[in-house]
């Protein structure tokens, strides 16, 4: 490969690093490798070894997704042990450019770039490709963010939206309230639309209903939900597909994203058949006088992978990033 005609793109979580090469001009990853974080030292010893692997010696530019906050040039790991300075990581490899950026802002530019093969429709349309889009993704906490459409691109929107307040809208719902409240005092919704959130609320329920609560684990309470077999875990995954659906229409209300909603992250592709059977439609649209607009606002289930890596290569060549 010819060093000069790619650039490296990354998506660094905690637990692993995603590289990949782009040609200049374009967003379609390339030569991807996933690493384990634990295997390098810091990050300069894992660009070294993907190039290798790669068969490249340099490259002339860099965007990196990270699942923590960019603040100046200093960026620390949040789930990881991995500390650098942006500038010196150019210095070192010699780029042009080298931009950092937040990794749901990376998934949130990816999204324009992600094939309609790989959008599962949820519910909703045919929306308006005028207004901004809303990126939304259970994961390890609750990532928001937005796009704005300008001339020929996209704005990204940098959010907290994840630790809104939680807003219970009956009975079930005040009573999870009283009971996450007792344990973490204010109560976002990313104590519930998370991985550890579904624990917490499969939890609450168990409280609620005076019985036990045996799964310890997510991947846990959503395998026993799918094949039915705890009807506690049932109710549970049900309940928390609800409170996003209400969670992510409170959010196309706050954006006016009638551009559509996009489902990101690792989490809810592992039980499509079940979201899709499930009461998220019924809370995203349950909005009394504004149901209209939340009928015409399309949902889609983002099954890419690779999402974050697109928004980096897109992130290379956007001006507004």
């Amino acid at each position: 490969m010819t060093a000069t005609s790619y650039s490296l793109v990354g998506d660094i979580g905690g637990t692993n690093a995603r590289f990949a090469l782009v040609r200049e001009g374009e967003v379609q990853p390339q030569a991807i490798e996933v690493l384990p974080c634990s295997d390098y030292e810091n990050l300069d010893a894992a660009i070294v070894d993907y190039l290798r692997r790669a068969g490249v010696e340099a490259v002339g530019q860099a965007c990196l997704a990270v699942a923590s906050p960019v603040q100046g040039t200093q960026v620390r790991m949040t789930n990881n042990h991995w500390r650098f300075d942006i500038e010196d990581v150019r210095q070192q490899f010699g780029w042009s450019a080298f931009k950092v950026i937040n990794d749901f802002t990376a998934m949130a530019l990816g999204v324009p770039h992600v094939p309609e093969s790989h959008l599962v429709h949820v519910c909703g349309g045919p929306g308006d490709p005028r207004r901004p889009r809303l990126v939304m993704g259970p994961g390890t906490g609750l990532g928001v963010s937005g796009l704005v459409p300008i001339h020929n691109g996209w704005v990204p929107l940098m959010t907290e939206g994840g630790h809104v307040d939680y807003a219970p809208t009956d009975d079930l719902e005040m009573q999870v309230l009283q009971i996450l409240r007792a344990r973490f005092g204010r109560v976002s919704v990313e104590r519930i639309l998370c991985g550890q959130g579904l624990l917490n609320l499969y939890q609450a329920h168990a409280e609620i209903r005076g019985v036990a609560a045996p799964l310890d684990a997510p991947e846990k309470i959503t395998a026993a939900a799918v094949d039915a077999s705890d009807a506690l875990a049932r109710e549970a995954l049900r309940h928390f597909c609800e409170i996003l659906g209400r969670t992510a229409g409170n959010a196309v209300l706050t954006l006016g994203s009638l551009g559509g909603v996009y489902l990101c992250g690792g989490i809810l592709p592992r039980f499509i058949e079940f979201f899709l059977e499930s009461p998220f439609r019924n809370g995203f649209e349950d909005k009394g006088r504004m149901r209209p607009l939340l009928e015409f606002t399309p949902v889609y289930v983002v099954t890419e992978a690779y999402t974050g890596l697109l928004g980096a290569a897109e992130a290379l060549g956007n001006p507004e990033v």
